[in-house]
């Protein structure tokens, strides 16, 4: 191959007609005409149509003959239009065609497993076990420069604002931040293990002790998750941390780079400020505290209103501590009894007693005034249907949100095209983990509100944390915090966690040690771009914005991972495998 700069497949218009061309590329779709052969020669760029005459060209249309799908070769010729009539619209190259002089195969290829476009309706794990050919396809490589672009945009906007990039180590000591640590033994120091990065929570406050000031990183952190659809073991994230702010700062900080990524990515303007909700009151409206806001569906408390309630079930959940909310189904009273059973299942699998309606089996046992109170609450109009789940409040919350976005989906509700932001705060600073024992509610490096500092004894579930998340249609983006920095505050909140003055000796003695010596206040924020990816993509799938992915079950099929390792390496770290019983 020469030095000739050759133009891409996908560039070519027709104001290169009459031009000499040299091409290179994959073939996609070849078609024989009665003589003419004509080909979709595709790369990275797009595809424009090949045309081999035998007259013209007898050489380059003998080589054509054999051409199969995917084959590497170059191809030279002449731009010129397509024939009147056989334009095709969906081809961005489509009003012009390539006329062949020349054609070499540079490399053959085997037929594919599956077919090499959008349409193809192979299994997700046959095309991540060949994902090199799924990479092919325009929307994955699509997808993979608007992530280059996304990314170049963050680069170029945090440099514009003082920000220093610095790498941070992926070797490190493990810590508690949310999830396993992924380990790795050590063959110098047997018994010994390094912990791979859940995040560069630690290093970054520390690199504000060092008196950087502004620091960000694009990120690579692994968790090692339990099995979630929405989750994956290695992330990429925008890390940010800088010195002497506020929330304003941040936020004001990242609405900015919002602004940026989407006018130069997305070619949309983002108006700020950005709308702002208090947890609780997403938790009521929506019932979470990742809210959609493309649809208007809003959940409605009408605890007040049933508690004299004729209605057993639902006063009976009032009289425990529990709430009744409730939801308006615009047009839902033509909802068949099937649709109705399969919310009730969808309530049910989310752990609800059960789920009502009206009109509906309630009707006989409310009054015209309860009714009313309930129409009046959900603003629902004629024709609605009204959905009712009386539970404690943390599980009608859940089966609410799920609901409200079922419907949404089901009614098609939801306004596609629209990006639809929101910041969430406060959070708490403390919650229940799965066993109802006290957990952190962002990490445990968050500071607490200062007015809340007296109940962080007696009540700290009442602790609110100075943190914030930045959400976008349903999808939460962004998560950050102001953090703690003074020594004795850090230790009591490692306490008040149960961490014995051992552990967090041992655990975070390090971080401990460098707030004695002249520490700033400090705070930051961490995007995850791969969810930020799926919003600006709209996919739901994690793995369509990650070039090579692990499957749901933490395997990668194209390379065999995780895999067995031979017993002399095992011997030379020191370690033995116990048989899985």
């Amino acid at each position: 191959m020469s030095g000739f700069v050759a133009p891409h497949c996908g560039s070519i218009t027709a104001a290169d007609e009459g031009r000499e061309v040299e091409l290179y590329g994959w073939v996609g779709r070849r078609r024989d005409h009665g003589g003419l052969i004509f080909i979709d020669l595709r790369d990275r760029w797009g595809a424009v149509q090949i045309v081999f005459n035998p007259t013209n060209a007898p050489q380059a249309h003998a080589v054509a003959s054999d051409l199969r799908s995917e084959y590497v070769v170059r191809a030279k010729g002449v731009v010129g239009r397509r024939p009147a009539g056989s334009e095709n619209p969906r081809m961005a190259t489509g009003e012009v065609e390539v006329t062949a002089s020349e054609l070499e195969v540079i490399s053959s290829a085997k037929t594919p497993p599956f077919q090499i476009d959008d349409d193809t309706d192979a299994d997700e794990a046959l095309r991540l076990k060949y994902r090199y050919l799924d990479l092919r396809r325009p929307r994955m490589q699509q997808m993979l420069e608007m992530r280059h672009r996304v990314v170049k945009a963050m680069h170029r906007y945090m440099d514009a604002h003082e920000f220093v990039e610095v790498e941070t180590p992926m070797l490190l000591r493990g810590t508690p931040e949310g999830s396993r640590d992924f380990l790795v033994p050590s063959r110098l120091h047997p018994g010994s293990f390094f912990a791979l990065p859940q995040s560069p929570q630690q290093l970054k406050q520390l690199l504000m002790v060092a008196g950087l000031g502004r620091y960000y990183q694009i990120a690579r952190c692994l968790r090692d998750e339990d099995l979630r659809a929405d989750r994956v073991v290695e992330i990429t994230q925008l890390d940010v941390e800088m010195s002497f702010c506020t929330e304003e700062d941040v936020i004001s900080l990242i609405e900015g780079l919002w602004v940026q990524v989407w006018k130069d990515v997305m070619g949309v303007d983002i108006s700020t400020p950005l709308p702002r909700l208090d947890m609780q009151e997403s938790l009521l409206r929506f019932g979470t505290d990742k809210p959609d806001l493309r649809y208007e569906l809003e959940i409605a408390d009408v605890s007040e209103q049933l508690r004299a309630t004729g209605a057993t079930v639902l006063r009976s959940a009032l009289e425990q501590g529990g709430v009744v909310r409730c939801l308006a189904v615009p047009g839902g009273s033509n909802l068949s009894r099937r649709e109705l059973d399969e919310l009730a299942l969808i309530a049910k699998g989310a752990g609800a007693k059960g789920l009502t309606w009206m009109p509906g089996p309630l009707d006989k046992f409310l009054t015209e005034g309860e009714v009313a109170a309930i129409r009046t609450a959900v603003r629902a109009q004629a024709g609605d249907l009204v959905l009712l789940v009386a539970d404690r409040r943390r599980k009608a919350e859940t089966v609410m949100g799920l609901l409200r976005r079922e419907i949404a989906r089901r009614r098609k509700l939801i306004r596609e095209g629209e990006w639809k932001f929101v910041w969430i705060y406060p959070m708490y600073l403390f919650e229940e983990d799965d066993q109802g024992n006290l957990t952190y509610g962002h990490h445990p490096f968050t500071s607490p509100w200062p007015e809340d500092m007296h109940l962080l004894q007696d009540r700290p579930y009442q602790v609110r944390a100075r943190a914030y998340d930045c959400v976008l249609n349903g999808v939460e983006i962004a998560g950050g915090s102001i953090r703690i920095h003074e020594r004795a505050l850090q230790e009591r909140v490692f306490e008040i966690l149960g961490l014995s003055r051992e552990k967090i000796h041992a655990q975070f003695g390090h971080l401990l040690d460098a707030f004695e010596y002249g520490v700033p206040p400090h705070g930051g924020i961490a995007s995850g771009i791969d969810r930020l990816m799926m919003a600006m993509s709209r996919t739901d799938n994690i793995r369509d914005v990650v070039a090579f992915p692990k499957t749901q079950s933490h395997q990668d099929l194209m390379l065999g991972a995780p895999s067995p390792v031979d017993q002399a390496q095992l011997d030379e770290l020191h370690i033995a495998i116990k048989p899985v019983t």
